[in-house]
Parts: structure tokens; sequence; C-alpha cells
């Protein structure tokens, strides 16, 4: 029987932790069913790095920003490096970017120049923004609110595990939410239930790995291969089997990160 192919919207794969055995990682994923994963890049002097990822790997794509908790530590990127790794072609989405007070509230000031920035590069572009939040849900919302009335563009919500509140401002400008190992958790029936009641074509999945092993691997390194794991869960939030679930969040994924669906058709 085929396996269900799925898609990991989010991962790290430059992180030590997962780098010092890519090919293995990569092959494991792809025996897992997941047949595309977004790694990410959180600080742009890594970009090259992410970008061979990418290169040498053909379900791997890759998008770049700097994270709202280095905003502060990093020089404040340009809309006009944002749009230059974007003329790579595997280069699929601005990011991740966004707000992030649990440790950083300090630098939130920077890390909402940072967003803006982002979120221009994200229109010029039409690629989707990937967001990042944490305890900031009233300036995210306001934000997000703010700059998608000037000039809309798209975004999902990465490793969502936010107010509800925040969930319902995001959904109705259009974005989407992704489901990470957090909904996977025995004590996250309240997330669980912000997906539950959110519409189905706007659900992601992704691993954020290695960070956030659902279980039965919770507390160990997180990597690609697992997607499978949290979709198990996320298709019993709606009520779908694991094979119609895997299918719609891959159609999701497509209709979101299109740069990476045009190459995969084209592939």
């Amino acid at each position: 029987m085929t396996q269900p192919q799925i898609v990991d919207s989010h991962c790290h794969l430059d992180f030590d932790s997962l780098g010092s055995e890519l090919p293995d990682v990569v092959a494991r994923a792809v025996d897992a069913g997941v047949t595309r994963m977004v790694t990410i890049c959180t600080r742009l002097k890594n970009a090259p790095a992410v970008q061979a990822i990418a290169e040498a790997h053909a379900p791997v794509f890759w998008a770049g920003g700097t994270h709202p908790m280095s905003a502060a530590e990093e020089p404040l990127a340009t809309v006009e490096d944002l749009t230059a790794l974007a003329q790579h072609p595997k280069f699929v989405g601005i990011g991740e970017t966004g707000l992030d007070y649990h440790y950083t509230a300090d630098s939130k000031s920077i890390q909402q120049d940072s967003l803006r920035i982002h979120i221009e590069a994200a229109r010029q572009t039409s690629l989707p923004l990937i967001i990042h939040a944490r305890d900031a849900d009233d300036d995210m919302a306001r934000l997000l609110t703010e700059e998608h009335r000037a000039g809309p563009f798209t975004c999902v919500m990465h490793c969502f595990s936010s107010s509800a509140d925040l969930a319902h401002a995001a959904l109705d400008l259009g974005f989407y939410l992704s489901m990470s190992g957090i909904a996977a958790f025995p004590k996250s029936q309240a997330l669980r239930d912000i997906f539950a009641a959110a519409p189905l074509d706007r659900i992601l999945v992704e691993t954020d790995s290695p960070y956030l092993a659902p279980p039965p691997y919770r507390g160990k390194r997180n990597e690609p291969a697992f997607t499978a794991h949290t979709a198990r869960v996320g298709a019993e939030v709606f009520d779908l089997s694991y094979e119609d679930f895997a299918a719609q969040t891959s159609a999701n994924f497509d209709r979101l990160f299109w740069k990476a669906a045009a190459a995969t058709k084209a592939a």
C-alpha cells in the first residue's frame, strides 16, 4: 500500500543535531511519507548554508528571515535583502519573523520594526510570511491587521500555540495555522479545540524540528519523519482518516506555498 504523502512545512535542518546526519534524516522523512520539507533560516548570515541544504536535497525547500528572538542581536534585515533571497528557485517563504515577548520583551520595538520589514518583503514577492508568536498576542493581532489593511499578504502562523483570539484574528485575515507537536501533547486539549474550530482548508502540519517532538518521541530530538505522528492527531481533531488529512494539509501547503508547488509540478 502506498504511504500517504505529507509535508513538513517548518523545520530547521541546519541546526547541529540534524545537520550532522542530514542525508539519513531526509531519507527517514521520505520513508515516512514526508515528501517535502521547508527548512527555515533564522539569521540571514546563515542563508548560504540553508540554501545549500535545499540545493543538495530534492525534497527540501527553504525560507529565510530574522527570528524575533534574534532581532536585537542581528543587523536589521532590509526588504532588499529578503527579496534578493527570493530569487532562488527553492526559496519559498519570508521568515520566520514575528514577536516573542517570553524571553525577549526588552527588544519588542526592534522586533516590530523587523516584522514590518518582513511583511513588506512578503508583499513584494507574493511569498507567504512565516510568523512566530509567543506571549505577544495583542500586539501580533494588531500589527498583522494594520499591515494587512495597508496592503495584503499571505501568512502562516507557524507552530501555533497562542490564544483563540489570535487564531480568530489570523483566520479572519485569510491566514493559515500550522499544527506542531505541541498540539499532540496530552495536556493540549484547549489548543486542539482551537484547531478544531478553524477551517480545514487553513491547516498545515510541521515539526519545528529539532524541537517539540510529538508523542511517542516527546523529550527527544525531533525530525521531519515525525510529521506523521502530529498529523495523525490532527486527523482525529478533524474526524478524518490520516490519508484524507494528509491530502488536505498537503493541498493547503500547495495553495499557500505556491512556489514549492510549482517546482514540485515542474519536477
